[in-house]
């Protein structure tokens, strides 16, 4: 249920965004936006896995990777947001979602230290 309230509220509330955007013909803007409602809807969801407990951080880290890499790197593929032309593309893109996960898991592992979150 948690999953579903912390990917589901922001997709739900990005879409209608989407929407809108698609009735006043901003379709471009419509489809960057529906796209970032289906990786807030996938990161969201799977932000529960860092409350399992009795799993360690190492655990709880690959899993949510490998959730990742199933979910929001199709996502980010099929966006639109990148040209892809070949397999180095996709691989490039891959080392991005890789970069800025890293550097955004770094962020939010310090911030839950200092804040004991």
């Amino acid at each position: 249920m948690r999953a579903l309230l912390r990917g589901g509220i922001p997709f739900v509330i990005m879409s209608i965004i989407a929407l809108l955007l698609y009735s006043q013909g901003k379709f471009s803007d419509a489809k960057g936006t529906f796209v970032a409602s289906l990786i807030a809807l996938f990161i969201g969801a799977a932000s529960v896995i860092y409350n399992i407990e009795h799993w360690s951080l190492t655990k709880q880290s690959g899993v949510h990777f490998m959730v990742m890499v199933v979910t929001i790197y199709p996502i980010l593929i099929l966006s639109g947001w990148f040209t892809i032309t070949s397999v180095a593309d996709a691989f490039i893109i891959f080392l991005l979602f890789v970069f800025v996960g890293l550097i955004l898991w770094s962020a939010l592992f310090t911030l839950a230290k200092i804040f004991s979150w």
